[in-house]
């Protein structure tokens, strides 16, 4: 089996992108960049979207400036023999640039690691009574009855394994009971739809606002065989676009879900209801126990009444209907 170097250079946020372009020129041309700094202000720009951090992943970026290459183990003496030449001379041609340690870690990949060991770690995941999550890579001879949401896991927007995902699986598993028209706010990858569509819904609208996302929910939609006339991927924003509200409004949807977080849970909530036919039902998950009560009295103040709450751990899904008007 081959063996591959992964070569580690520490280095600083200040200097990663001269390191990077000079490595480029050496002809290093395939390495990962984890930059501090960027991770920090991805942190900033998307607070809104979130309640919680890892925050022993933020601790260990905090101070993580490094670039990774991966070497032939073969032909790695003398690459390597060439990279501590080029780091070496770099704070001599650039004396006003921060590159930090340039220190070099190795260690040994076997290639099929390098490729595909994430993958290893990955299983069929049962959720509720009725639904498997599948990579999509993975052949499954025995589902066991359970119907097969096939997800193409290398993608990050979703994948079926958090508590919070599980809660709304498993309350559309409860709700859906054939012919259901669906929109799916904040859908990521479009697991909610693929798992409404697959537990019998007609049809299924998943929106967010980021256009990649619309890219990825349609290919995991046709990945388990719903196409346009299932399964719609839309990009834009329900609450700060009137139009494009209305316009996905249409005739009304029997269940709108929600699977995002605590704060753009309660900016949604005011323009749920304008979503939902007369009997439609709301659900929504992503919201720490902490903030439980705060989505509560939003919900309530758009006309929403509670029917049902779902706990675990620290994470809590609500299903809502409207009041009486």
């Amino acid at each position: 089996m081959e063996q591959w170097l992964e070569v580690t250079i520490r280095t600083a946020s200040g200097g990663i992108d001269l390191l990077c372009a000079e490595l480029t020129e050496a002809g290093f041309d395939s390495f990962v960049i984890d930059d501090s700094e960027q991770f920090r202000q991805f942190l900033d720009g998307a607070r809104a979207y979130w309640d919680y951090v890892d925050e022993k992943l933020a601790a260990r970026m905090r101070d993580l400036s490094q670039v990774r290459l991966y070497l032939p183990e073969e032909t790695a003496e003398a690459q390597l023999a060439e990279l501590r030449a080029l780091l070496a001379e770099l704070p001599g041609r650039y004396p006003a640039c921060e590159f930090g340690p340039l220190t070099l870690a190795l260690d040994r990949i076997p290639d099929e690691d390098w490729a595909n060991s994430w993958k290893q770690n990955y299983r069929p995941l049962p959720v509720g009574e009725r639904l498997l999550v599948v990579p999509q890579w993975m052949t499954v001879d025995d589902l066991q009855g359970r119907l097969p949401v096939i997800l193409d896991l290398g993608l990050t927007f979703g994948t079926g394994e958090h508590a919070s995902t599980q809660l709304c699986m498993r309350a559309l598993e409860s709700l859906l009971h054939g012919g259901e028209r669906v929109a799916d706010l904040g859908s990521g990858s479009g697991i909610l739809s693929v798992s409404a569509l697959r537990l019998g819904a007609a049809s299924a609208v998943g929106v967010d606002i980021d256009p990649s996302a619309e890219h990825i929910a349609a290919a995991n939609a046709a990945q388990n065989g719903f196409g346009p006339d299932r399964f719609t991927a839309r990009t834009g924003d329900v609450v700060e676009d009137a139009d494009f509200l209305q316009a996905l409004a249409g005739d009304g949807f029997d269940i709108v879900c929600a699977n995002i977080v605590a704060d753009v849970i309660i900016r949604l909530a005011p323009v749920v209801p304008k979503l939902m036919r007369p009997d439609a039902a709301f659900v929504c998950s992503g919201i720490l126990t902490t903030r439980e009560n705060d989505v509560r009295a939003a919900l309530a103040a758009a006309g929403l009444e509670i029917v049902h709450a779902a706990h675990e751990g620290e994470w809590c899904g609500l299903t809502a209907r409207l009041g009486e008007r």
